[in-house]
């Protein structure tokens, strides 16, 4: 049985109003961990479990790591997961909820990431955040859903990080006959690798993350979301971490729902009536969610934000 549950597919009209567009939403946010990574994290889980693996590792202390802990106490598997010094106390209460073991080691997710994988054993699973073809195909089910419903969009938004959800949407696309559907991604300006890597016309490796918007923080997308922009048609807009973080404050008195600022760059398009997505009359907005972020720590960084646009 899936881990994932299936989420609501709901018009906005308040995002409708501002986008000049009539806006629809999938509600990834009302998944059991609080975000789009069950999908295809809970179907590389089962799939592991189902070949014998007795343990999951994550190196993930943001969402992917919260989707794997709760695949694990729900499949009564042991999870460890390797988190970088930088991952926020709700991020590891979040995990403790789960029941999953948690070691903290290095400045960031790269550090992180080698020790979860020196650890593997025989038995072991290791889940990758996003670059991973069990999980596209898992991800794309949100898509399945889509087409068993009466609305067909002229594109689809969503935030781009290391391109799992990318991935996943249009491989859903495609296998359910929407492959004409164009896909408009979105990243942070600071966490834009992929719109860095569609400029140059080859993978870039940013140097650094500097955006708020962690759960984007992939310094280099998957090589198959770069694939698939020289076959499926796409848009890449970067917003700023300030559009990101009002769109937050804004999605939640609109729709009582918090969502964290990788989610919020999406959103960013609608409140903005977005140049990107002029021509289009039915838009989907993928609500990918997030867990680890508070509406305190949102108005914590929107401050900081607002004061280095000011510095400018």
């Amino acid at each position: 049985m899936p881990l994932h549950i299936e989420t609501p597919l709901i018009e906005s009209r308040p995002l409708s109003s501002t986008a000049n567009c009539s806006v629809w939403l999938k509600l990834e946010a009302l998944q059991p961990p609080g975000s789009f990574k069950i999908r295809g994290i809970g179907a590389a889980c089962e799939e592991y479990s189902r070949r014998g693996a007795r343990r999951f590792v994550s190196s993930s202390g943001g969402n992917a790591g919260l989707a794997v802990a709760y695949a694990g106490r729900r499949l009564s598997t042991p999870v460890t997961v390797v988190v970088p010094e930088t991952t926020s106390a709700r991020a590891r209460e979040l995990l403790r909820q789960e029941a999953a073991e948690i070691i903290v080691h290095g400045a960031s997710w790269h550090e992180a990431n080698l020790l979860a994988q020196s650890m593997i054993e025989e038995a072991d699973a290791f889940l990758h955040p996003f670059d991973d073809p069990l999980l596209w195909h898992g991800h794309a089910t949100m898509i399945d859903e889509l087409a068993r419903s009466t609305m067909t969009p002229d594109a689809v938004v969503l935030s781009v990080g290391g391109g799992g959800l990318l991935c996943g949407v249009i491989e859903g696309l495609r296998r359910n006959g929407l492959g004409k559907v164009p896909v408009i991604a979105v990243e942070t300006a600071g966490a834009a690798s992929f719109n860095r890597s569609l400029q140059a016309g080859k993978l870039i490796e940013l140097a650094s993350i500097s955006s708020v918007a962690t759960s984007l923080g992939a310094k280099r997308v998957c090589e198959q979301a770069f694939q698939w922009s020289k076959t499926h048609s796409m848009r890449s807009v970067v917003v700023s971490d300030h559009a990101a973080l009002e769109a937050c404050e804004r999605f939640l008195a609109d729709h009582r729902l918090l969502v964290e600022p990788a989610c919020g760059a999406s959103l960013a398009l609608a409140y903005a009536g977005s140049r990107a997505l002029a021509g289009f009359s039915r838009v989907l907005f993928i609500v990918c969610g997030g867990a680890t972020a508070t509406i305190d720590q949102i108005r914590e960084w929107s401050t900081k934000a607002a004061a280095r646009r000011e510095d400018l």
